[in-house]
């Protein structure tokens, strides 16, 4: 296991970032990678193997970024990202699959994680998208936004006529992919206030997270042109 501490915050130049994965060479290679492509972003300041483990290495670290694999036996990376985004909101969850199951990068996704990603042999492709992860960008496959789009658990038939203009406002802002601060600006509120507000549209909308709640405005024609 990688055993560099943490000193400081990102104001250093670094994000932090942990490893969850039960194949140890793979976090070895990762780590590497990283360091030797990505080393002024990205330091690598532990890994698991054990999805059980995984909260405490966050904690410990201090982690921006986690990066979780589906595959973790036997707690699961689902309920593995749901912990970790539990008892640490802020740190970013990068989700990664050997398989090509899209049910379950949506169930990762709804669970809390950033991003998604299929599990390639080779780890510098992991590079880009941690660096977007890191800036704030969501990462998704192209097929999993099309699974999440055409999902059939999902309709917005009538959805539309229940919610309130404001609220209606407020989906759309969300669905284009603006951060909180953004999103108060144009709604004439604080980013508190806000907060709650994206909160409470999501539970109406049944969407577990932005992501969620975007690909349904999608379905809904809300980003269609006018």
């Amino acid at each position: 296991m990688l055993r560099h501490t943490r000193l400081a915050s990102v104001s250093d130049g670094q994000h932090v970032v942990v490893i969850v994965d039960d194949h140890a060479l793979f976090s070895q290679g990762l780590a590497l990678l990283l360091e030797s492509r990505a080393g002024d972003t990205f330091r690598v300041a532990g890994s698991v193997t054990a999805g059980e483990e995984a909260v405490a290495l966050v904690g410990r670290h201090r982690a921006d970024i986690a990066i979780v694999d589906l595959a973790l036996p036997p707690l699961g990376g689902v309920e593995t990202i749901r912990r970790i985004r539990a008892a640490y909101p802020a740190t970013r969850v990068l989700a990664l699959s050997g398989t090509e199951d899209l049910e379950l990068a949506a169930a990762a996704l709804r669970a809390g994680a950033h991003g998604y990603l299929g599990k390639s042999a080779d780890p510098e492709v992991l590079v880009a998208p941690l660096l977007a992860i890191s800036a704030g960008v969501r990462v998704l496959r192209a097929e999993l936004l099309d699974a999440l789009l055409a999902d059939a658990d999902r309709t917005g038939d009538g959805l539309l006529d229940k919610l309130s203009d404001r609220d209606v406002e407020l989906w759309t802002l969300l669905a284009k992919g603006l951060e909180t601060s953004e999103i108060a600006r144009p709604l004439l509120v604080s980013e508190r206030t806000a907060k709650r507000m994206i909160a409470s549209l999501l539970h109406k909308l049944g969407a577990a997270n932005r992501i969620e709640a975007a690909a349904l405005a999608g379905r809904c024609g809300l980003l269609d042109p006018e």
